[in-house]
């Protein structure tokens, strides 16, 4: 079997980091609202970023499933927009370094992908490892977003409510690389956002600003995140509005505050990690929501109404 080192290429002029976190948005499984995307460009457009390490994505992507866009000017192919796994080093806005961990989910060798991951975080001394993502959730958009907060200790996530007992999900990288490292001993965490399941297929920062606020929360950094939420009224003004010229959307979300408001009532919790948690699924709605979202990639983005 091949060393995982032969899976990246790392940087020979990288300066002292101390004990960096490392932050993992890769592209790819579920990624409802762009919230993933829209937090990871968000760092990369506000902080000064540069690669310090490179993986070999011929060995992990299928290019036949995912094909890569090339662009076609009258008689001659012009652009070819390859796809790069790259780990790039960037500053918080008090100049603590830290690394993110960028490009598209692997398609294949899992296994060894995580293993080359952990052995970076090793060599960088990686003293935290922390996913983003978000799920569809049958919440409602006029509520603060939730969030669920899972770790390799319970100590990592102190002060998060735990939403639900047991569920079997599709598996992805990332949930792969944090079981692995916990396995190892290491430090990792995750955070996944809610967003409303009517929302999905359509941009929601409100949901990216709400993975940097827990990443920030759980690790000290300060992420930039006021162009989230500038962002995030437009989109709730826009959500309101829509909702409002559909009847059948209106008694959703009027639905889905009743049910939001009597489990806050009934939880009885006053703090800010409370107040974000929304209501809790059924193992089996999670489940269904989760293939739906799935199953409709692609698709054009849906209104409220849909």
């Amino acid at each position: 079997m091949l060393d995982p080192h032969e899976l990246y290429e790392l940087s020979d002029e990288l300066p002292d980091l101390g004990q960096p976190v490392l932050i993992q948005a890769l592209t790819g499984f579920v990624d409802a609202g762009s919230a993933t995307r829209l937090a990871r460009e968000q760092l990369l457009t506000s902080l000064d970023a540069r690669p310090v390490a490179r993986f070999d994505v011929d060995q992990l992507y299928d290019y036949r499933s995912r094909r890569p866009p090339m662009t076609f000017v009258e008689d001659h192919w012009a652009e070819y927009d390859a796809p790069t796994l790259e780990v790039h080093l960037l500053h918080d806005d008090d100049e603590t370094p830290f690394l993110l961990l960028t490009g598209p989910e692997p398609d294949l060798q899992w296994e060894r992908f995580a293993a080359a991951v952990g052995g970076l975080a090793a060599r960088l001394d990686v003293r935290l490892t922390v996913g983003l993502n978000s799920i569809p959730m049958a919440v409602p958009h006029t509520r603060p977003t939730g969030v669920t907060a899972h770790a390799t200790r319970p100590e990592l996530i102190s002060g998060y409510e735990p939403w639900l007992q047991r569920v079997q999900v599709p598996g992805s990288v990332g949930h792969l690389l944090e079981f692995r490292l916990g396995e190892q001993g290491r430090d990792a965490l995750g955070f996944s956002a809610h967003v409303p399941h009517y929302v999905a297929q359509t941009e929601y920062p409100a949901a990216a600003e709400v993975l940097l606020a827990s990443v920030s929360r759980s690790t000290g950094l300060l992420l930039p995140r006021d162009g989230l939420r500038s962002a995030a009224e437009v989109v709730r003004v826009e959500i309101d509005r829509q909702v409002a010229q559909t009847e059948d959307a209106a008694a959703l979300v009027s639905a889905l505050e009743e049910q939001y408001d009597a489990f806050a009532r009934g939880r009885g919790e006053k703090n800010l990690l409370a107040a974000e948690v929304g209501p809790l699924p059924t193992a089996d709605e999670l489940g269904a929501e989760l293939e739906r979202f799935l199953a409709e990639q692609g698709r054009p983005g849906d209104t409220p109404g849909s």
